[in-house]
């Protein structure tokens, strides 16, 4: 979640105009913790005002909760890691262009009754080794599933183009990025939700965090759905009891405090949850040059 501090990186400079940046509340999101969320309009979604095929649509509500429709090399000091079994490692800069690539549409809006939210993925185009549309299929994969969000058909979740209206936009970024487009404290650590932005730290998806005590698959899935899960409304919870599955809405990248790695806001068919609030959980450092 969002604090009040410097929306800018660490470096104390910005790359792109401060108008795109800025934003005139500070916005929910999962960095410093904090004991409740904070919502209001975030700036436009680089996704998809830069390119001339983006658009804006009409607003929509989940959960009562307004959802506003989103109108070179590799540098030194990034991350080089073994992606799945059989592929190229995925690289990246610690500091990326702000471009972005735009996964493609799915074909067809998915059937029933439940609330129909649209949404986009985008990769900054820094990131090598993986595709656009490899991760846009592991976020679908997740929002779509069984015990996810859309669980029982009380969503729809339906990955639209650059071209088509989008509640929110899934973004991989870089950590420097993810610093800008989140706008909160400058961490280079955590993922986030700002707005119509939800930013997954890069990072964090070929790496995951120490101590999960859980499969790498299982920490994106949790990563996805816990920064989807405030861009639906729901704010920071703690964990049930030691031994219990953590709530999807715990900040698991900071610690499970006596809970078990979950990826998943549903069991068996019904919405697990835990107290509201979140831990002093301190945010480890900025991981500095360039790791494997």
């Amino acid at each position: 979640m969002a604090t009040k501090g410097s929306p800018h990186r660490g470096s104390g400079r910005f790359r792109r105009p401060a108008a795109a940046l800025l934003v005139a509340g500070w916005l929910a999101g999962c960095g410093v913790p904090t004991t409740a969320d904070r919502a209001a309009a975030g700036p436009a979604d680089p996704a998809a005002a830069a390119g001339p095929t983006a658009s804006g649509g009409p607003a929509a509500a989940v959960g009562g909760v307004p959802l506003a429709a989103t109108g070179g090399p590799v540098a030194a000091g990034g991350g080089t890691t073994a992606g799945r079994a059989g592929t190229a490692p995925v690289s990246y800069p610690a500091d990326g262009s702000n471009r972005w690539q735009v996964a493609a549409g799915e074909p067809a809006a998915p059937t029933g009754t439940g609330r129909l939210v649209r949404y986009r993925v985008a990769v900054e185009r820094d990131i090598r080794g993986l595709p656009v549309a490899g991760f846009a299929a592991e976020v679908g994969a997740t929002l779509t599933a069984p015990q996810g969000w859309a669980s029982g058909g009380r969503l729809r979740l339906w990955r639209v183009g650059p071209g088509g209206p989008a509640d929110f936009t899934v973004h991989l970024a870089t950590p420097g990025t993810r610093d800008e487009l989140c706008g909160d404290a400058a961490d280079g650590y955590t993922s986030c939700r700002n707005g119509d932005r939800v930013v997954v730290n890069v990072a964090r998806w070929v790496k995951g965090v120490p101590g999960y005590g859980a499969s790498l698959e299982t920490y994106r899935r949790y990563v996805v759905n816990h920064e989807v899960g405030h861009r639906l409304g729901h704010g920071h919870e703690r964990c049930p009891g030691r031994g219990r599955p953590a709530p999807v809405m715990q900040q698991q990248t900071l610690g499970l405090h006596g809970c078990t790695a979950n990826a998943w806001p549903y069991r068996d068919g019904r919405r697990y949850a835990g107290p509201a609030g979140s831990y002093a959980d301190a945010i480890p450092p900025r991981e500095p040059g360039r790791r494997g």
